[in-house]
């Protein structure tokens, strides 16, 4: 069996689904997903840190994802910013002798070098898009390998349980 690790940008990730589509994205069943649809081994989920998200911290590795953060700044506007590009592009270069496979989950076209070198070695899986209306232009040369979170609402939506009492 295939080897895949999973590489996810949770800034890009949560931007694009919360911010643009308007739904949350349930991180269990986008776990459970990974698994079942590309038999994900290991998923990376890089993300700022700041101390205010610690529940957050714990149910993403509740769910079975691996942490990686980036120390974040603080815009005026008071959001919390954690660039994590440049550190997800490393760690896919240093792990690329661990996984056979990997997914990218992200639309920035920072990470075209990487999904570029990841074809050109045969271990670009996909590229899963958060958002299929709003990508880098960048990445379109690689639709081949796209999938939409966006297209998977029905499917990866959070729902809140209501307690019946």
């Amino acid at each position: 069996m295939a080897k895949n690790f999973a590489f996810i940008d949770g800034s890009n990730l949560h931007c694009s689904i919360k911010k643009d589509l308007g739904w949350n994205l349930d991180n269990n069943k986008f776990r459970r997903y990974l698994t079942d649809k590309y038999s994900v081994s290991i998923a990376y989920y890089f993300m700022g840190y700041h101390s205010k998200y610690e529940y957050l911290y714990y149910s993403l590795k509740r769910a079975g994802y691996e942490l990686v953060f980036k120390p974040t700044t603080i815009k005026p506007d008071g959001e919390i910013k954690g660039n994590v590009d440049s550190d997800m592009v490393f760690s896919i270069r240093d792990k690329a002798d661990e996984f056979d496979n990997a997914i990218i989950v992200a639309g920035d076209g920072d990470y075209l070098p990487i999904i570029d070198y990841l074809k050109n070695n045969n271990k670009l899986l996909r590229i899963i898009i958060p958002n299929k209306n709003s990508y880098s232009a960048l990445l379109r040369h690689h639709s081949q390998y796209f999938d939409y979170i966006s297209d998977l609402k029905n499917k990866l939506e959070y729902i809140k349980k209501t307690r019946i009492v």
